[in-house]
């Protein structure tokens, strides 16, 4: 269990510490959608607003410290869905 531990906080490290120097130009699919010129398609097409929008936290002035923060946040929200899913799947095998 111990080592668990030892690599969130590894994961949050990282997170924290390169999320502000991630590459700021579109993704693969953002890139082409404004290549072949149909990005306008997909604005405002989605579900639900997201609460994070373009990987910078709400509400934090500071653009790089809100990109770590999201990476955090990200991080940790992984973290806690996959150990929950861990011991669910742990208790129904029975060991």
């Amino acid at each position: 269990m111990k080592s668990v531990y030892k690599v969130l906080l590894a994961a949050v490290l990282v997170a924290a510490l390169l999320s502000p120097l991630a590459s700021s130009n579109p993704d693969g699919l953002e890139r082409v959608a404004t290549d072949l010129d149909f990005i306008e398609k997909g604005e405002g097409s989605q579900v639900m607003e997201s609460p994070v929008p373009d990987y910078t936290f709400p509400g934090i002035e500071n653009g790089a410290v809100a990109t770590a923060v999201a990476g955090v946040a990200g991080t940790a929200l992984t973290f806690a869905a996959m150990y929950g899913l861990a011991r669910l799947l742990k208790k129904r095998v029975g060991h």
